[in-house]
């Protein structure tokens, strides 16, 4: 494996090619299409309805989505509403890290072990209902869904380990992922990275949100959850107020690879999900933004953790020798028995092995970006103040 990540583009598909528009047909789920109708309403209209014609029937296929999503909410709170309540949810094991970190990786490495479980793709699609919807619709689902992520070459499934912000969006708590829907009215979305400037009201609705999502997932496995989004690195005080034994793996990676590749991963999110066409906004300009504003919430808030609540790592050391790496997390954390997930991490990298990678060249002056804005936390990190991408 290789720090540089992603499929090299002449070697992705046609239709992930960049520069066009709607990756997908219309009727290809989106991450909103498990909103009930009172949630997809009031993100219409908080965006006053900026829908471009060229997405109006993949809004119109949400619409179609949303009425389903409410009455099987219904049904499915009638069968497993008091179960959920009474769910003794485990302390959460939360992986931490910027975007195109490593986080789905390490996401992936560790819930392996079969004393974890996890939110999958389809429970962070539906989360109103998929207690009671999974067994049949799940399979259904994965017929019409993409084969791989539209950033990378990563595989994707209806069962693939996912993240738990989709499941937010989905419930209305708000996220920055919302940016990707109206990526020209993104000012309205930062507030939820780290939930800091919010109104105390929309700050307990997400506490509730998280919390709800946790119990259902606790009655569909009863298994300690290992969530993974990379907003949660600016949300270690709120996580605690929620979780106050939960534990945290926080892993980083040369920022300047980070930098190309999360302005590529935001593109091509965009053109996939955006309700305003494929166009995107100043991406460079919000990823040096939403860095600063992760990494100075996360250096606030890691005093919280003592030693046993907080391993760190380096993405270029996990690639380089994983099991290594792994084993160091299982004892600083006490995660039990490490032998126990070897095999099956073994029998992981050799289906992973000649995953193809891609590489990025800075300009100078982007260079010069990030330097004067991540300075700080680049030296912090242990990485080189300036250095190019081949």
């Amino acid at each position: 494996m290789s720090s540089n990540e992603v499929t090299p583009p002449s070697s992705r598909p046609a239709a992930q090619q960049d520069g066009q528009g709607d990756l997908y047909p219309w009727y290809t789920p989106r991450p909103w299409c498990g909103m009930t109708v009172g949630i997809w309403l009031k993100l219409l209209a908080k965006n006053r309805f900026a829908i471009a014609p060229s997405r109006w029937p993949m809004a119109a296929a949400v619409s179609a989505f949303s009425p389903f999503n409410s009455l099987l909410r219904v049904a499915s709170e009638l069968r497993y509403g008091a179960a959920a309540r009474d769910a003794r949810v485990q302390p959460p094991l939360f992986v931490l890290g910027h975007w195109r970190s490593g986080t789905t990786l390490l996401h992936e490495l560790l819930v392996l072990d079969e004393q974890f479980t996890f939110p999958n793709s389809y429970q962070c699609l539906a989360p109103h209902h998929f207690l009671f919807t999974e067994r049949v619709l799940a399979p259904v689902l994965q017929h019409v869904i993409p084969k791989h992520r539209p950033m990378d070459a990563v595989p994707i499934s209806v069962a693939s380990p996912q993240e738990d912000e989709f499941a937010l969006c989905n419930l209305g708590a708000g996220s920055p992922y919302l940016t990707w829907a109206f990526p020209f009215r993104a000012e309205g979305t930062k507030a939820y990275l780290d939930l800091e400037d919010l109104p105390e009201a929309a700050q307990q609705k997400w506490r509730r949100a998280i919390l709800w999502f946790a119990r259902r997932l606790t009655v569909a496995r009863p298994a300690r959850i290992v969530f993974k989004s990379p907003g949660h690195t600016a949300r270690v005080r709120t996580l605690l107020d929620v979780f106050p034994d939960a534990q945290f793996v926080h892993i980083v990676r040369d920022p300047y690879v980070l930098f190309a590749s999360t302005v590529r991963t935001w593109r091509k999110l965009i053109e996939a999900t955006s309700l305003q066409g494929a166009r995107a906004p100043d991406l460079e300009a919000l990823v040096l933004e939403q860095f600063v504003r992760m990494y100075r919430a996360f250096e606030r808030d890691r005093s919280l953790l003592g030693p046993q609540q907080l391993c760190e790592i380096r993405y270029e050391d996990l690639v380089q020798d994983p099991i290594a790496v792994l084993k160091g997390v299982y004892e600083q954390l006490g995660l039990g028995d490490f032998e126990r997930a070897r095999p099956r991490l073994t029998e992981f990298f050799a289906e992973r092995e000649g995953f193809p990678v891609n590489r990025y060249q800075l300009t100078p002056a982007q260079e010069q970006r990030i330097a004067e804005h991540w300075g700080e936390f680049i030296e912090r990190m242990g990485y080189e103040p300036s250095r190019k991408i081949t």
